[in-house]
């Protein structure tokens, strides 16, 4: 019957948790804005989180976080040569963390034990005063403890930590402790008319069903199982003691009884609000006695006691929320990694960068960029004018197209003005030509594919008849002009052109260098490179003027 009993009120308790939990928002919070906050660190620790703000130390510092004060109530248990029956008992509490794991809780607990066999025992387990009046017979062992308990407990969380969920909802936790007990035990051994109990057995010798005699024996009716026709009165009048650990001197009148104990068990919290949680806890606690709460030593190996205490549980969180967080073991640590490695805010990035030009290596594709030198984005040293010299070394840092090409140190020639070339050409015309002229009248263009610097077949062949001809005039000198002057890489693709025709003249049809002469960039047809006959003197090589736009080596 306690059994059942027992089982039905666990039944509802865990039914009232569970109600409580499904209850919650299924989305915990993963808020780390405490981390920052210094009000909510102690003076002890202020050094230490500061300069984890500043990033001198990768360890925030522990916060300060509230106190639990905890209510609990609920039945017990008294486990002992006697059979068990349901009391009850209450509690009060107060528990710290100490990490995010681990927590201390001291507690006052008052607890009523009861006990109640069905088995007839002997009269040497009765006080000395009663035994000659029991002599010849039996009585049935009975006992109403009443204890005090002070306890102190390492409490071990389970799920605060998490790499799959935020802050817990609910707190499941293993607990292990001391106890100290005071109080007493007291058996009935008197009926309402001041008689004695006497143990007489069935009398046609009919099995006894130990239900039956239990629910008989407290019903409050008469029976058989009582010689004198009396059920019990439920009074215990008779105090428990044990004076020198004897067991013919078990049971006798003296002060409260005094025990060591050992707790052990486990619970589980719900989360209501920020400062309020229910639980349901198991506690057992072993305690170091020799029969005195029962009054009955079966044999040594039988002489300690197992209480049991079941409770709902009651929590409050203490303190200001302006200067402490949560305990401890209501927050997940992980917060901070995970949402720092989602959303960084914090954290120092680190990545190579041979050169220092701010840019790292895996992306720059200019790393080995001189100290102090201007980038853009991609880690190339920047050329403003497009000129070909980067802007370290250039000394002209905004030359005019119309100036290309430009010399070593990016400074460019300026064109003639229109009234001087002009002039200078009305008086060439009135010069007498030279002798040394140039026969060359006509030579064929090269013409590419778009954004192509391929040379093709009937480019290769054109360019054969202008060598047969420099051949045949060895005083001539051939312009091997490229135009497209309008971006970057436009006059990268017409120096690229140029200096193909340019190389194959020389390679393959064995002209020399000296005698072709270098023009890119000039306004006319961009897929054209024309050729013309010429005794002048120009530049025979030109540098690429956007080396990281180049098609061509």
């Amino acid at each position: 019957m306690a059994r059942k009993k027992y089982g039905i009120m666990l039944g509802l308790l865990g039914g009232l948790a569970t109600t409580t939990a499904m209850a919650q928002s299924t989305n915990p919070s993963t808020s780390d804005d405490w981390l920052w906050d210094s009000s909510k660190v102690s003076s002890s620790k202020l050094a230490q989180h500061n300069a984890w703000v500043a990033n001198q130390d990768p360890y925030p510092a522990k916060p300060r976080n509230m106190w639990e004060f905890g209510i609990g109530v609920g039945p017990t248990l008294a486990f002992t040569p006697i059979d068990p029956q349901i009391g009850y008992g209450a509690s009060a509490s107060l528990r710290k963390a100490i990490s995010h794991v681990f927590s201390l809780r001291a507690q006052y607990g008052y607890s009523i034990y009861k006990g109640l066999d069905f088995r007839a025992r002997s009269a040497t387990y009765l006080p000395s005063a009663l035994r000659q009046s029991y002599t010849g017979k039996s009585y049935v062992a009975n006992f109403k403890a009443v204890y005090q308990q002070a306890s102190i407990d390492a409490i071990i969380s389970l799920n605060s930590i998490s790499s799959y969920r935020g802050n817990p909802k609910m707190d499941v936790y293993l607990l292990a402790g001391y106890s100290f007990l005071w109080g007493s035990s007291n058996i009935n051994l008197y009926n309402g008319t001041g008689g004695l109990y006497s143990w007489a057995g069935d009398a046609d010798n009919t099995p006894i069903d130990k239900s039956t005699v239990k629910d008989e024996l407290k019903s409050g009716q008469k029976n058989s199982f009582l010689s004198n026709k009396s059920a019990s009165d439920g009074q215990y009048e008779t105090s428990l003691t044990n004076r020198n650990s004897s067991h013919d001197n078990v049971i006798g009148s003296g002060p409260s009884i005094k025990r060591h104990g050992a707790d052990f068990g486990g619970g589980i919290a719900f989360k209501v609000s920020p400062r309020f949680n229910i639980g349901i806890e198991q506690k057992f606690t072993y305690v170091f006695d020799n029969g005195d709460i029962s009054g009955v030593v079966v044999q040594a190996s039988q002489k300690n006691t197992l209480l049991s205490n079941t409770q709902v549980r009651f929590n409050f969180n203490l303190g200001s929320s302006s200067k402490r967080i949560e305990p401890l073991w209501w927050v997940n640590p992980n917060n901070y990694i995970y949402n720092e490695l989602n959303v960084p805010k914090h954290m120092k990035i680190s990545l190579p960068d041979a050169d220092g030009d701010g840019v790292t290596d895996a992306l720059d594709q200019e790393p080995n960029t001189p100290a102090g030198a201007p980038v853009d984005s991609h880690g190339r040293a920047l050329d403003t004018d497009g000129d070909g010299v980067p802007d370290y070394r250039d000394k002209q840092k905004i030359t005019p197209p119309s100036w290309f090409p430009v010399d070593a140190d990016g400074v460019g020639t300026e064109p003639e003005p229109a009234c001087c070339k002009e002039l200078r050409d009305k008086i060439a015309n009135l010069k007498v030509a030279p002798e040394n002229t140039c026969a060359i009248t006509s030579l064929p263009s090269v013409q590419f594919e778009k954004g192509s610097v391929k040379l093709s077949k009937a480019a290769q062949a054109s360019l054969a008849s202008v060598a047969a001809q420099l051949n045949a005039n060895p005083s001539c000198k051939a312009k091997v002009i490229g135009y497209g002057a309008s971006n970057k890489k436009a006059q990268q693709l017409s120096w690229d052109r140029v200096n193909g025709v340019i190389k194959y003249l020389v390679e393959k049809q064995g002209i020399s260098e000296s005698r072709l002469l270098f023009y890119y960039g000039q306004d006319g047809d961009a897929n054209t490179v024309d050729l013309q006959g010429t005794t002048e003197d120009g530049p025979n090589t030109v540098p690429a003027p956007h080396p990281n736009l180049q098609k061509s080596k």
